[in-house]
Parts: structure tokens; C-alpha cells; sequence
């Protein structure tokens, strides 16, 4: 698997898979996931185009630094992987932290993003997600990663979902949540010190964006979606009925529905 060197040395792991001929696309996955969280996305995107899946720092294979991560650095290890590729501009899709990873990389490098999808997330850290992300924080001190994930199951699942997750969590949290505390930490902290500006830039977009969103998602509720449709010119948007915020997972076929009609418009406008 390849590897690349951020700026400040970071090395960030990600995989490529897809059509050699296709446009590029770069997979940014959320909080404590590496990249199989897209797992169920891979098939699909892999037939259209030239994919690129990134461990972000803090998980997966990626280096594991100590100590709190910022926003930007991981921006800035997504543009690594880009050239590392010789990708000047790609399509992206973002999901919860990627979402935000997203964001900046289209309002600070507008060049570099063709098309964006944001799925779960949000522009702002409301109050109460910071204490959210704060509880967290302590829980992940205190009591370690697999606790935080057996824990975090009612705000990522919808309660239909729950009835069947909750008596095998124990068993799934170690699948998913592989990160060390400190890297996890380490995220929860970027995510925590997002640049209050970030919502006003939404308005300089002008690239297609698809903004899902679960109906059940508790965590970045409809709410913020809408506020992030409202500031981004012509953005679309797509509300997943009955998904919570791992809609890319416990709904991936729906989710996987509205991305491929998303784009289909974006590659078809290109060729016209």
C-alpha cells in the first residue's frame, strides 16, 4: 500500500483501487474509521472512477502522532496523498470529519476539488456537540477505545438498528474502532478547533455538491445539513428517511443510490 510524507512528516497511508482511466475521487473518512468504512462504497465507485481511499492521521496505518491534531494538517495530508498521485483536482467525498476535511479543502483550495459529497456532517461545532466531544474525551481517558465505541453505538445508530447492534457491540466495536486513544483524541480535538469562519466561506463554493443526511441522525442532524445547503450555492440535497449518522454503512444502498445519480449529472455536464 502506498504512503506519503505530509509536511510535517506525518506519513499517511492510503489505498487506490478503481478504473486506471477514470477521474480521480478521494475517499475521507469520519472520526476513529480508517478507510474500510467505505467498504461498502468500494464496488460502486470503483466501476466510475480512479478511487483513492486516505487513513487519516491518527488511525488505520497512518502515523499516529501524539498530541492534538488541527483541521488544516489534515487538509493539508489529504493535498500530500493528491500530489503524491499527481492528481491536480479530484472529485471528493467526505463523510462526518471527512465531510469537514472537505469543506476546507474546497473553500481554501477551490482549484483542487472538482465535486464534492458531504454525508453526516456539519460546518459548525454547536455547543452542545463540543460537550458531546468533550464526554467523549473523557470517556476515552478514563476508560479506553473500546468502552468509547461500545458507548458511542446511540449516537451513530438508529434506534431500529440499535435493537440488533447493541447485544453484538461488544464484539463489533474492536472491527471498527481500531485507533489508538491517543489518535483518537487527537482527531476529537481538530474536530473540537474548527474555524468558526469556515460556515461564511461556504459561500465562495461554486463546484456541484451533494450534501446526505440521515433523518434519524442525532449527532450532525438535519439541521446542519440544511445550514450547509443553504450557504453553498446550487448544492443538493438528499435526506436518507429512517438512516442515522452511519447511514454509509447501515443504509450504503441508498446512500450509494443518491451518490451515483449525483455523479452522473456532474460527469455528464463535463462531457458536454
Amino acid at each position: 500500500m502506498p504512503s506519503v510524507h505530509a509536511p510535517d512528516g506525518c506519513r499517511i497511508q492510503y489505498d487506490r483501487f478503481g478504473r486506471d482511466d477514470g477521474e480521480p475521487l478521494v475517499l475521507i473518512m469520519g472520526l476513529a474509521v480508517d478507510r474500510w468504512g467505505w467498504i461498502r462504497q468500494r464496488s460502486d465507485l470503483a466501476a466510475r472512477f480512479r478511487c483513492i481511499a486516505i487513513d487519516n492521521r491518527g488511525v488505520g496505518l497512518s502515523d499516529k502522532p501524539v498530541g492534538p491534531y488541527d483541521i488544516f494538517t489534515m487538509t493539508a495530508d489529504v493535498f500530500a496523498v493528491m500530489d503524491a498521485e499527481d492528481i491536480d483536482s479530484a472529485h471528493v467525498v467526505g463523510y462526518s470529519l471527512g465531510g469537514v476535511i472537505a469543506q476546507v479543502m474546497a473553500v481554501r483550495s477551490p482549484e483542487r476539488v472538482r465535486s464534492l459529497v458531504l454525508a453526516s456532517t456539519a460546518c459548525r461545532v454547536q455547543d452542545w456537540r463540543r460537550e458531546v466531544f468533550g464526554e467523549w474525551a473523557e470517556l476515552i481517558k478514563q476508560r479506553g477505545v473500546q468502552a468509547f465505541a461500545r458507548e458511542n453505538l446511540r449516537w451513530i445508530a438508529a434506534a431500529r438498528h440499535l435493537r440488533w447492534i447493541a447485544p453484538i457491540a461488544p464484539a463489533l466495536a474492536p472491527l471498527f474502532v481500531r485507533a489508538p486513544a491517543h489518535g483518537i483524541l487527537g482527531q476529537l480535538s481538530a474536530i473540537t478547533d474548527i474555524d468558526e469562519q469556515l460556515h461564511q466561506e461556504l459561500e465562495s463554493v461554486r463546484v456541484p455538491v451533494l450534501v446526505v443526511v440521515g433523518s434519524q441522525d442525532i449527532l450532525t442532524p438535519v439541521a446542519d445539513s440544511e445550514e450547509i445547503v443553504h450557504r453553498i450555492p446550487h448544492a443538493e440535497f438528499v435526506v436518507v428517511a429512517g438512516a442515522s449518522h452511519s447511514l454509509v454503512v447501515t443504509d450504503a444502498s441508498l446512500f450509494n443510490r443518491a451518490v451515483s445519480a449525483f455523479h452522473d449529472r456532474v460527469l455528464s455536464a463535463v462531457e458536454v
